[in-house]
């Protein structure tokens, strides 16, 4: 087995979390390479410590020389990295070492034991489905794990937005924007935009208008092998695409966004005892009767 290990480099303690990393792959004699933006931040460290065999290559190299991608940061760190792996499907360990942290379960106390289990060959993996998607008249295409959004850009004024699945209309929002969510972002942007939770093994795509001016628009789930067109047929309106909210792209209206199922998924390595409901509630203090403090209920 070979450790691929990236990060979010703004964060103070991936040095020491990186190099902790390292001394338990060498004390097993397992193989590793580090993306090469954080080789140059360890190289003193590195070298000082004589681990100078450890390989560096450029990120978007990563997935084709490692068996296991171990991320460094917090959920956005993850996103990244599910993007930078797409369609190798390199199993990714997240390791949270932002705020909230509800995709990069382990804990930087925990990345050393949890590494010593994947070494073991106790660990199990999760597939999560992934959505691709482009604009008419532009050659790139957008994936992401999350979300993929259209909203406004620069103006107070809302959209028009017509909605097509498997090319049946569904319904013309005047909106915000809309969420287009896997079951993994059912907890990110679309939740916040009172959307459902969808346990991740669901197969299934959430369709939700963002601050819709009527009370109706609620939020649709469709069978994740649907093909979603969005259209904004009003010229002269400005919008943003975006993946992840972190790839986007300027749009200006009259438009049309394909929105589907990647042919790949993001993989996920867990911890054997890890369960969705557990995070669910401790992350999100799901269930919690704000009622009841101090008492430890649920």
């Amino acid at each position: 087995m070979k450790f691929g290990i990236t990060g979010n480099l703004d964060k103070s303690e991936i040095p020491a979390l990186v190099l902790a990393l390292i001394g338990v792959m060498q004390s097993h004699r397992v193989d590793f390479v580090l993306d090469d933006k954080l080789t140059r931040l360890l190289r003193k460290h590195l070298e000082r410590q004589d681990q100078r065999k450890s390989i560096s290559v450029p990120e978007n190299r990563l997935p084709d020389e490692c068996d296991i991608l171990v991320s460094l940061g917090g959920d956005g760190t993850i996103l990244r990295a599910a993007r930078l792996v797409g369609k190798h499907e390199t199993p990714i360990l997240a390791v949270n070492v932002g705020k909230l942290g509800f995709l990069a379960e382990v804990s930087q106390d925990e990345a050393a034991a949890c590494l010593e289990e994947i070494l073991a060959g106790k660990y199990k993996i999760e597939d999560r489905m992934m959505l691709v998607g482009s604009a008419d008249g532009f050659k790139s295409t957008y994936s992401a794990l999350n979300d993929i959004v259209i909203e406004k850009y620069g103006s107070s004024r809302m959209l028009t937005i017509e909605t097509y699945v498997n090319e049946e209309y569904l319904a013309t929002y005047t909106a915000d924007g809309i969420i287009i969510a896997t079951p993994t972002g059912s907890t990110a942007y679309s939740l916040a935009n009172s959307g459902p939770i969808v346990i991740p093994s669901s197969a299934a795509i959430t369709i939700n208008p963002i601050c819709p001016h009527t009370l109706t628009a609620r939020p649709v789930i469709v069978p994740s092998n649907s093909v979603l067109v969005i259209k904004l047929p009003v010229a002269g309106q400005k919008l943003n695409l975006t993946a992840d909210g972190q790839q986007a792209r300027l749009l200006t209206s009259p438009a049309s966004i394909r929105v589907k199922q990647a042919p790949y998924v993001a993989r996920l390595v867990k911890r054997l005892n890890s369960n969705y409901y557990d995070v669910l509630r401790k992350k999100l203090h799901w269930g919690s009767d704000v009622r009841i403090r101090g008492k430890g209920k649920h």
